[in-house]
This record gives C-alpha cells, sequence and structure tokens, in this order.
C-alpha cells in the first residue's frame, strides 16, 4: 500500500498468518482453517499474508522447528538437530514486514506456531525435553518489540468473545490514530481525538481514563511529540484490558444521564431496566447500545453522536452481540 492509499484506506490493514489466509505454507505443505471468527474479522478488515519460514527462505516442504532456551532467551531451531538457528532471520522479517506494510493495526498470528504463536508456545531444553509452554513466538516477539502499539492475537485466543472485542476494538483505534498522524497531528486534533475515545477508555480502564484527563487538559504544556507519545501509549494500553459488563454497564449509564430531560420517566425506566439486565448478563451488550442509539438518533447529541463507544468497530462483525 503506497502513502497516498493508506491516506484513503477506508478498512484498518490486519496482518495475518499465510497459512491461515489459505496459503499451503505449513512445515508440511499444508495451510490451518481459520475458525468463524478469523473468518469473519477478515472480511470487515483488509488483510495481507505473512509466513516467516517462507520469508526467511526455509521452504515447502521444510523441516520442523521448535524453541529451545531457558525463560529469558530463547532461540528457534530445527527439531531434529537443534543446530540450524533461524532467530535473527525471523526477527529480522518481522522488521521487514513492518516496513512493507507501515499502515498495518493488528497482526492476526497463528496458535502454537514457534514462529508465529502469541503466548504458550512449547518451549524445549537443549535435550529436547518440554520444559514449559509460555513464550510467544520469536516472529510474534519481534513485532512487539519492534511495535509495542499494534495489537497481537492469535486465531485461538480470538475464539474468546472479550478477547475478540479488545483486539478489533484495538485494530480500529490504531488505524484510526494511524490516520490522524498521516493527516497531520496537532494538539487541537488530539484533543478531539481524545474528546471521541472518552466513554471507551472508561469501559476498559477507569485509571487510563483518570490519567488521560489531566494530560490532555494540559497539552499546551507538553511538547507534541512527548504528549502523543505518551497518550497513544496510555489509550493503546487502556484498550488492552478486557472490558466487563460492570465496566460497560457504568458507561452505559453515563451516556444515558445525556437524555433525561429527552425522553419520558417510563422510557428512562425502561433504558436503565435494560442496561441492568445486561449488567447481570441476561442480555448481551448489542441490546442496551441499541437502545440508546435509538433514542439519539431522536434526540441527537453532537457530543454523545461523535462516541467511538457506540460503533467502536464495524455492526456486522456482531461481537457485541456475544458479551
Amino acid at each position: 500500500m503506497t502513502e497516498g492509499e493508506y491516506r484513503v484506506a477506508k478498512k484498518p490493514l490486519l496482518g495475518i498468518g499465510s497459512c491461515l489466509a489459505g496459503n499451503a505454507v505449513r512445515y508440511n505443505g499444508e495451510t490451518k482453517k481459520p475458525n468463524d471468527y478469523v473468518r469473519s474479522i477478515c472480511e470487515h478488515f483488509d488483510t495481507r499474508a505473512f509466513c516467516p519460514e517462507m520469508g526467511v527462505g526455509m521452504g515447502v516442504p521444510r523441516p520442523p522447528i521448535r524453541l529451545v532456551g531457558s525463560e529469558d532467551s530463547v532461540r528457534i531451531v530445527d527439531v531434529e538437530t537443534h543446530s540450524k538457528d533461524y532467530t535473527g532471520p525471523i526477527r529480522e522479517f518481522a522488521l521487514q514486514v513492518l516496513q512493507q506494510a507501515p499502515a498495518l493495526c493488528g497482526y492476526i498470528l497463528v496458535k502454537g506456531s514457534p514462529s508465529c504463536g502469541y503466548g504458550r508456545v512449547k518451549r524445549y531444553s537443549q535435550e529436547g525435553r518440554h520444559l514449559a509452554s509460555d513464550q510467544n513466538g520469536v516472529f510474534a516477539d519481534a513485532l512487539a518489540d519492534a511495535d509495542p502499539l499494534l495489537p497481537l492475537e492469535d486465531d485461538g485466543r480470538l475464539n474468546d468473545p472479550g478477547l475478540r472485542e479488545s483486539f478489533v476494538t484495538r485494530a480500529c483505534a490504531y488505524h484510526n490514530w494511524k490516520l490522524l498522524v498521516d493527516q497531520g497531528l496537532t494538539t487541537h486534533r488530539l484533543i478531539a481525538f481524545y474528546t471521541r475515545y472518552k466513554y471507551l477508555v472508561m469501559a476498559h480502564h477507569v485509571p487510563s481514563y483518570k490519567a488521560l484527563g489531566p494530560l490532555v487538559a494540559n497539552a499546551s504544556q507538553l511538547p507534541l511529540q512527548a504528549l502523543s507519545t505518551q497518550f497513544i501509549r496510555t489509550l493503546m494500553a487502556a484498550l488492552s484490558h478486557r472490558a466487563t459488563r460492570r465496566s460497560h454497564s457504568n458507561v452505559l449509564f453515563h451516556l444515558a444521564g445525556y437524555l433525561k430531560r429527552a425522553i419520558t420517566t417510563p422510557q428512562r425506566q425502561r433504558l436503565a431496566a435494560l442496561i441492568e439486565d445486561y449488567r447481570i448478563g441476561k442480555v448481551p451488550l448489542v441490546v442496551p447500545v441499541t437502545l440508546l442509539k435509538h433514542h439519539f438518533a431522536d434526540n441527537p447529541n453532537a457530543y454523545i453522536d461523535g462516541q467511538v463507544f457506540l460503533d467502536p468497530y464495524p455492526d456486522d462483525l456482531r461481537v457485541r452481540n456475544q458479551v
């Protein structure tokens, strides 16, 4: 994607393991069937497939590889002899991926892979004994080191509704931030950006919400580069926290407060009851959010209309039907 194409991109761009994208690039010449949630995400995002093993010239088929070493120092080597070390080339390939696709706003990794796994990857001793399942794959680890803001999940973890919501929320937020930076970051635009994300941050992590408020309020006291770095790190860290029914309900009640003079008492009572039904697990999040949207459609509020909380990712993903 060229710089000009990035400026007009309508969908966030995700990286994805090439085997999950249907390419027969696994060590045994096979592909990997993505689960329904990965397929759904790929239908609503632009994707670009990468395979680190193919990227460093290992070919298909190829000898299998594994992680070997201590918890704090692992290498990715061939299973048979542990003598062929691919650690450096695969880490370098991760940097090449980020250079080739600067618009990436998230990456779907491959469960259990010694290169592309995200957490819980098996680690072995030099003698071949399984020690633990406590690692990121080497490629995944290099991505995280090179761009700590980049949302990462593997296809297995995306089965979890809360992790799935956090991932797509962060990917869309990072996409919007990159568009803002590409447009030309100013203090005014940064403040406007946070104004839109205020309630979404509250839903995910109240301490970050409390930290960002004073940071943005005193924006003029910091150089823009220092301000923007601290701001986006705090915001993306906040969104990495799993939102709960309690935290979502807190935001829903805050938003409902903007309607107290616009709707009737029975309407307010029904809305409050529906939010409480969501809090105790009787209905999914989409139900009270839909009613709120209905009321704000009849009673427009420019401030609320701009809140990303109401539409943090494409509705067709149906994520809020499961949380």
